[in-house]
């Protein structure tokens, strides 16, 4: 009965957003043109790296931020570029509902990240951090790297804090970066068990 309730929920989620997750054993897939690069239910590769947060710098772990509840990580192509301003502000204006539902929220780039102190004070207004990738190693380890290119894709995960993927979307515009990761938690929350929290 659960798991039938839960089928109906994200189906009729997964109808209006791009939303795919694997919840109490079912497997979840919407059909979407966007496609995102990692597997759903694959595990997130770990990593450090130096990050940016009301200007300044700290260490950001990956494993540590998934100790404390699910992580929405969310690769960006450059710092104050259109697009990458109005997603931080985006980001920036849900926290408190990021928050309400027990996530870490990080943004990753390519950029410099004497760039990413100014870039986290003015777009995304000290609300929460972005880390620093020069080399591409992250963004490549997640598919989220531009061939050819130094710029990392735009793509959107939602990480479990078992450290698998529920969620996962690419596209360069900004809209729907947002509503799909609150909506890829809000339903992952509303099956996971109290420990899993």
């Amino acid at each position: 009965m659960l798991r039938s309730n839960l089928l109906r929920r994200v189906t009729r989620l997964s109808m209006v957003l791009p939303v795919a997750a694997t919840l109490a054993g079912v497997t979840l897939v919407s059909f979407s043109s966007a496609r995102a690069a990692l597997p759903l239910g694959s595990t997130a590769p770990l990593f450090d790296a130096p990050a940016s947060l009301g200007g300044k710098q700290f260490s950001f772990s990956l494993a540590e931020a998934l100790h404390k509840g699910p992580v929405v990580l969310y690769f960006y192509p450059a710092a104050f570029t259109r697009g990458c301003t109005i997603e931080a502000h985006d980001f920036a204006d849900a926290m408190d509902q990021f928050k309400a539902l027990g996530a870490t929220v990080i943004g990753v780039s390519m950029d410099k990240i004497e760039t990413l102190d100014r870039f986290s004070v003015s777009e995304c207004r000290s609300r929460f951090p972005v880390a620093s990738d020069p080399a591409g190693k992250i963004a490549s380890s997640y598919d989220s790297k531009m061939p050819l290119l130094h710029y990392a894709n735009r793509t959107s995960y939602v990480i479990a804090p078992d450290g698998h993927i529920l969620y996962a979307y690419s596209a360069m515009a900004p809209e729907g970066h947002i509503s799909g990761t609150l909506a890829a938690l809000r339903a992952w929350k509303s099956v996971a068990t109290p420990a899993q929290h």
